[in-house]
């Protein structure tokens, strides 16, 4: 996996509101993947993941803890 595809995914995101919005709305790094893949974007939830803190332009990935959540 390389990270230039999430970077190009993130890019596209950035331009496309309709696309951010379902990003956005999206509860986990495979939701994102999935809506990627649709698009043509080869990369999992995990390798989302092991970008975190990651910077594309505008976008800076961030994974979410949420309270309760198994490790």
């Amino acid at each position: 996996m390389s990270f230039s595809e999430i970077r190009n995914f993130l890019k596209q995101m950035q331009s496309e509101d309709k696309l951010r919005k379902e990003v956005t709305s999206s509860a986990t790094a495979d939701d994102v993947a999935l809506i990627a893949q649709r698009l043509g974007y080869v990369f999992s939830g995990d390798d989302l993941l092991r970008f975190n803190g990651q910077k594309v332009d505008r976008v800076t990935v961030r994974k979410n803890d949420h309270p309760g959540e198994y490790h």
